[in-house]
């Protein structure tokens, strides 16, 4: 499991640009984690799309990580499944999807993150560090300061998600988070590859000086 580099996808966001091109760009990258996110498709779309997902993630030797859907991930043999405070409760969850898979979920603050990990999370993805308009549900921006508490105060590692970008991934990796998600920064640049890419980049560097 590396979450160094987590692209959530996000079909709307992608400029009408298939799913398996952004994803196969974002891996040709250096994208370690992918997430397949699907809030408007069917079941059997969302399946179809899993699939070719896993084909991808597969050759690749990518994670490759369910939003939500637990008879998705199951159904196409992903790697894990990643779970919100407002989707089947994290104990739930990892005892559908067994002890070898992976169960992320998302959290607001320690007491949140205690719970996840007391219930069988293998990570934390943390509420939005910045406000996005990708996702609006998140509460409370975390900022750079609430993720340091976070990461912390946590035992597992914790992903940061939330208006991050090349500009400021650096100061998000400062925070001593385990990766950086990002969704519009791949999915909706004019190079997905190079998008993906630069962020690599930061990130290889960040570890090379710390």
């Amino acid at each position: 499991m590396d979450l160094s580099l987590y692209l959530v996808t996000d079909r709307p966001l992608s400029r009408g640009r298939p799913l398996e091109d952004i994803v196969r760009a974002a891996i040709a990258g250096g994208v370690t984690t992918i997430q397949l996110r699907e809030k408007e498709a069917s079941t059997a779309e969302f399946h179809e799309l899993g699939l070719a997902v896993r084909e991808l993630t597969r050759a690749a030797g990518v994670t490759f990580i369910v939003n939500d859907r637990i008879d998705i991930a199951l159904a196409c043999d992903a790697d894990g499944v990643h779970v919100g405070q407002d989707d089947l409760p994290a104990v739930t969850a990892r005892r559908l999807i067994g002890p070898e898979r992976i169960l992320g979920v998302t959290a607001a603050d320690q007491e949140q993150a205690r719970q996840a990990v007391a219930a069988g999370a293998d990570y934390i993805g943390c509420n939005a560090v910045w406000a996005t308009p990708t996702k609006t549900d998140t509460g409370t921006p975390l900022g750079t300061a609430g993720l340091r508490e976070l990461v912390a105060g946590t035992t597992v590692p914790v992903v940061a998600i939330g208006g991050i970008k090349a500009d400021n991934a650096g100061e998000v990796l400062a925070t001593g988070v385990a990766g950086i998600a990002v969704v519009s920064a791949i999915c909706s640049a004019d190079d997905p590859e190079s998008a993906a890419r630069e962020l690599r980049s930061i990130i290889d560097t960040h570890r090379d000086t710390n």
